[in-house]
């Protein structure tokens, strides 16, 4: 007998304790009913964090009188907003921060789970002003409760929340350095019709100069939605495709979701089935739902076998039309199951070593993640680093790729609520995140596909997509005016990836996300706790996205009583802790940076990230109060794991001390050899102009540069350098 979804056990099984009914759904459980719980008291503590994914703020909420956070992974199309139900993936991590420590609790369970918060006052500022003014001190109680598994947890003790960030990746793993296309912009919708349409849209980006490095495939590219094939009529030539693409340095991402269509006359569906790869029934037999496909089986990714099995489906051999320009995306993987409970599956189907699903259901997403990451290094004999987006994620994700937050909606709402829920990801870990620009779901205007793409250059993931019956977005469908301000977005993004890159090596170094919370990088100042509508990308640049239409002015908090930021575009300076009223047009994107930092970019954007590495450098110096700066690059082949492997890579260092700019290796600096040479050298807040410019490279005589001051705005340009990044130098501002 096969169970379909919904069935009804028998009755002798019915036994109150023994099962549970909701709606139409009977869950037996085989094992009896249990749960766990703890319970937490965080002293001190009234800010807490973390807990992903929601659609909710970036502080956690008081949730007495309300719903706790769930963690169970579901797919939930156009979620509400706010919202702390479940979505599509669960990091079971909640960051509590004060200004005297950060630390961390991780619950390691991917059973259902919930978890409720008290801080001592219902509201968190109230718990400040009582610890200022009595001696009484906050506290954060939290609740732990989960369906089953056993209590395995560990409080990180941080003190510094970038230790508790190095802590947890300790523990979950690092983010995986992503190939440098991979941080380029996406193009996708469902569905690219067919390979004309894919030509079509490729020689778009070409005619209005946009530079763009993948665009993606949706379920319709399929024969009949059975993964690994193709629909032989839209797409009779995928490999040719490819190499068309590829021509042009760029790549082409498919769809491969969990489900697998039962058809008895399809190879891989055989294959699967006689091999054992499926999950089962409580019953022992093959448990059967519905997906894109219709009727469907489930792969059992909790089985290795089944995960080496589905790597070894990605070789070259075996996923014909397939070529080493061709990357993946896991979607429905929370799993998403039509007619199962809350669109999922049973809690009693039966996996690998007669594991319930109730046991392992926030995992699935993850196992299917991984093992297309893995098939994917197979495919290149473990050269090559693979590309993965995956919807569903869990506590260490991070080491296989990317995720997204799923199907969201073109409103205002959904792109405000969008930056507490990647900054939510950041602090738990899973730094390469994003969310659909524009929105999945209906029809941005203008305004706010243009605020939108503002705000997704500024995120590490940056796609577009839609639904199949949202309009064609793309960039330049929507007038002369918007299509000339998306190019300078996607350009900016493009100049930006020296930093980028740099900051996901950080990340997969020390587990310092790339986006980061205002209180992360000014930890003691208590009004930079709650703000969650702008962020800082690494150490060094502020950015706060306009997410309201019709904006004419805007206010930027600056924390930092002593700091001072540089507007990025007009580089004039501001004095930190004040909050800055700036007027808007279409064309603002507020970004400032930091002084005492210097920041990389290339000096072109080029097509395509392939070309980035052939273009000079601009290096960007904010000076401090006491004219000091510092900052990284980090260079590789882009593309392959010698990095790792062969010391192949460049870690430099960027310091000002004196009024003299250093170029050395960093903490620690490979053999890579590349001719990446820094063209020019802006320097703000550089109180008086310099009577000369001297380079000095070892072995050299010491030469002169052109340079320009600009006393209005007390910034210094020097041009037409030739410094080889990989080398040692000074520029001597005298």
């Amino acid at each position: 007998m096969v169970q379909s979804c919904g069935s009804e056990p028998q009755d002798d099984e019915t036994s109150s304790l023994w099962t549970e009914t909701f709606h139409k759904f009977v869950d037996i459980k085989a094992n009896g009913p249990s749960s766990i719980g703890a319970d937490l008291c965080l002293h001190g503590f009234s800010h807490a964090y973390g807990l992903p994914e929601h659609a909710d703020s970036l502080q956690l909420a008081d949730t007495r009188g309300g719903e706790p956070y769930r963690l169970y992974n579901l797919d939930v199309f156009a979620y509400d907003v706010p919202s702390r139900l479940g979505l599509y993936g669960s990091v079971p991590l909640l960051v509590a921060h004060k200004p005297d420590r950060t630390l961390a609790v991780f619950w390691l369970n991917a059973s259902e789970t919930f978890v409720n918060l008290r801080y001592s006052s219902a509201d968190p500022q109230e718990d400040e002003v009582l610890a200022r003014t009595t001696r009484l001190q906050p506290e954060t109680d939290v609740h732990w409760l989960s369906e089953s598994g056993v209590i395995d947890s560990l409080v990180l003790l941080g003190p510094s929340p970038q230790e508790v960030f190095h802590q947890y990746a300790q523990l979950t793993g690092y983010q995986a350095l992503p190939p440098l296309f991979a941080l380029g912009y996406h193009q996708c919708r469902w569905n690219y019709e067919d390979e004309a349409d894919v030509k079509a849209v490729d020689a778009g980006f070409d005619r209005h100069r946009i530079p763009y490095d993948v665009i993606w495939l949706d379920i319709e590219h399929t024969d009949g939605k059975r993964y690994f094939t193709w629909d032989p009529v839209r797409f009779p030539e995928p490999a040719q495709l490819q190499k068309y693409l590829g021509w042009k340095n760029r790549k082409l991402v498919v769809i491969s979701d969990p489900h697998i269509k039962t058809d008895p006359e399809w190879s891989l569906y055989r294959e699967a089935r006689d091999r054992g790869h499926l999950v089962k029934t409580r019953d022992g037999d093959l448990f059967k739902g519905s997906c894109w496909p219709g009727e469907s089986c489930y792969l059992d990714f909790s089985s290795p076998d089944t995960r080496a099995w589905y790597s070894s489906c990605f070789g070259l051999e075996k996923y014909k039309g397939s070529t080493p320009l061709l990357y993946l995306w896991n979607d429905m993987n929370e799993p998403s199951v039509f007619c199962g409970p809350e669109q999922t599956m049973p809690k009693d189907a039966v996996h690998h070593g007669g594991w319930e699903h109730r046991e392992l259901h926030n995992l699935y997403g993850f196992y299917q993640h991984g093992a297309t990451a893995q098939g994917l290094i197979q495919r290149s004999g473990g050269k090559e680093r693979p590309f993965v987006l995956s919807r569903s994620f869990f506590a260490g994700s991070q080491r296989f790729g990317a995720v997204w937050t799923g199907d969201n909606v073109a409103s205002w709402e959904y792109l405000k609520v969008s930056i507490p829920m990647l900054l939510s990801l950041n602090v738990t870990g899973v730094g390469f995140c994003g969310a659909d620009v524009g929105g999945f779901f209906r029809d941005p205007d203008p305004e706010l596909l243009l605020r939108w793409y503002q705000a997704a250059a500024l995120q590490p993931f940056f796609r577009n997509h839609c639904a199949l019956w949202s309009k064609r977005r793309e960039p330049w469908l929507f007038g002369d005016e918007v299509t000339a301000a998306i190019r300078r977005v996607i350009r900016e993004r493009y100049c930006l990836l020296p930093y980028w890159y740099t900051l996901f090596y950080q990340a997969h170094t020390s587990g310092l996300p790339p986006l980061r919370p205002l209180w992360v990088e000014f930890p003691k100042e208590q009004n930079t706790f709650t703000v969650d509508s702008q962020y800082m990308i690494g150490g060094a640049l502020l950015a706060s996205p306009v997410t309201e239409p019709g904006v004419q002015e805007v206010d930027v908090f600056l924390p930092g009583v002593d700091e001072v930021w540089y507007d990025i575009s007009s580089k004039e300076a501001y004095e930190g802790g004040r909050t800055l009223t700036l007027p808007v047009t279409l064309s603002t994107v507020p970004v400032f940076q930091r002084a005492g930092s210097v920041v990389c970019r290339s000096t072109e954007s080029g097509s395509c990230t392939a070309q980035l590495q052939s273009f000079p450098l601009s290096i960007t110096v904010a000076l401090n109060s006491q004219g000091a700066a510092d900052g990284e690059l980090y260079l590789d082949d882009g593309h392959s794991f010698d990095y790792r492997d062969e010391s192949s890579f460049r870690l430099r260092r960027f310091s000002v001390r004196a009024g003299r700019l250093l170029c050395r290796p960093g903490s620690e600096d490979g053999t890579f050899d590349c001719d990446t040479c820094v063209e020019s050298l802006i320097v703000l807040g550089l109180k008086s102009k310099p009577s000369t410019v001297t380079v000095h490279m070892s072995g050299t005589k010491d030469s002169p540069a052109k340079f320009q001051y600009m006393e209005s705005s007390s910034s210094l340009t020097v041009s037409d350098l030739k410094l080889r990044v990989s080398q040692d130098w000074d520029v001597h501002m005298g």
